[in-house]
């Protein structure tokens, strides 16, 4: 029987990175290098998540997915036969590239893989900032032509971001995080980017990082305009929920690749008010800040702040207990097995 699964995270030197991975949530990341990101839960190739805790440690969520798959996913869909979902944390210290993912209904033709993706910003500095979108009137013409001379930049919405902030991702949108974040991103099982702009930096051999942008221009969507948060709340009222994600397609209309392809809630639990869920997909826990105890099928889970599990569709019913107040997401795929959409 499967269980609240966690894994090991993988770490990515990233040349925006930084330490915070190893001083907010305690990684363990090898010494003297620059760390941007810590995948989670991950079923891409060369990079799938390895399971940590129970009977199955040492196993890895791609075996998961070949002999469990049913118990695993319930009614989700796979995404071409993997787990539909990558989780990571972000470490940006410094600028990330300026850059998009492809939508559905282009990424074939490009080569890619579709991408849509969510943050939610667990540690801000003051001066903290997103890219996202573009300014209102922005056309395509003249956003060629700022790649052209180094400015386009000033083409994109820049928004001021504290912690508790989330900001939703639909492919096509442009995008880039300013630097001075740490950042949980719930995003598509996907890992195609085209950068339209580097900053004129060296990546960490030395040379200048590849650009997409022939792919980008053809992927953004050039009538998206000045996006908005989903501004955080800090005096947040005990057992509170909150969806960050737009409502997905209903389940007749998600068959397949939805526009909304997961839902994101954030949950805030206190002492003694505990909290349940019950489920029949696949749930993603993340603690963005506290301390807790899930318990579901019998096993009880310990989790902290920066720390994952996925607790799998059979369990059916989990109970979230806090032992020190704080902030839970919740994170599960949209889309439905079309055996099950009639």
């Amino acid at each position: 029987m499967l269980y609240p699964l966690t894994f090991h995270p993988l770490f990515k030197e990233r040349v925006w990175g930084g330490r915070k991975l190893e001083t907010l949530f305690h990684k363990p990341l090898p010494p003297g290098r620059p760390y941007g990101e810590s995948w989670e839960i991950s079923d891409r190739p060369g990079d799938v998540s390895i399971i940590a805790n129970g009977s199955l440690a040492g196993r890895d969520l791609r075996w998961l997915m070949e002999r469990y798959r049913d118990e695993l996913l319930g009614e989700a869909a796979a995404l071409d036969g993997k787990f539909p979902l990558l989780v990571k944390i972000l470490d940006a210290q410094e600028k990330l590239s300026l850059q998009v993912h492809p939508p559905a209904r282009l990424a074939r033709g490009l080569g890619g893989e579709p991408k849509t993706e969510m943050w939610y910003f667990v540690a801000a500095e003051p001066d903290a900032e997103i890219f996202v979108g573009l300014k209102r009137g922005v056309t395509r013409a003249e956003f060629a032509r700022k790649i052209s001379d180094g400015t386009v930049a000033e083409c994109f919405h820049r928004v001021a971001v504290r912690r508790g902030d989330a900001m939703f991702l639909p492919s096509g949108r442009v995008h880039a995080i300013g630097g001075g974040s740490v950042i949980f991103e719930i995003q598509q099982n996907s890992d195609t980017t085209y950068r339209v702009f580097d900053w004129n930096r060296a990546g960490l051999d030395g040379k200048p990082r590849e650009l997409h942008v022939e792919q980008s221009l053809v992927a953004i969507d050039f009538s998206d305009f000045e996006p908005a948060l989903v501004v955080g709340q800090p005096q947040m009222p005990a057992v509170t929920k909150r969806q960050l994600v737009p409502e997905p397609l209903t389940a007749a209309q998600s068959v397949g690749s939805s526009d909304v392809p997961f839902r994101v809630e954030l949950r805030r639990i206190v002492p003694n008010r505990p909290s349940e869920c019950e489920f029949t997909i696949p749930v993603i826990v993340g603690v963005a800040s506290g301390q807790f105890e899930v318990r579901s099928a019998g096993f009880t889970l310990a989790l902290n702040a920066g720390q994952f599990a996925l607790l799998p569709a059979c369990l059916r019913h989990a109970v979230f207990h806090a032992r020190e107040a704080g902030e839970v997401l919740l994170a599960s795929p949209a889309s439905i097995r079309k055996s099950n959409a009639a």
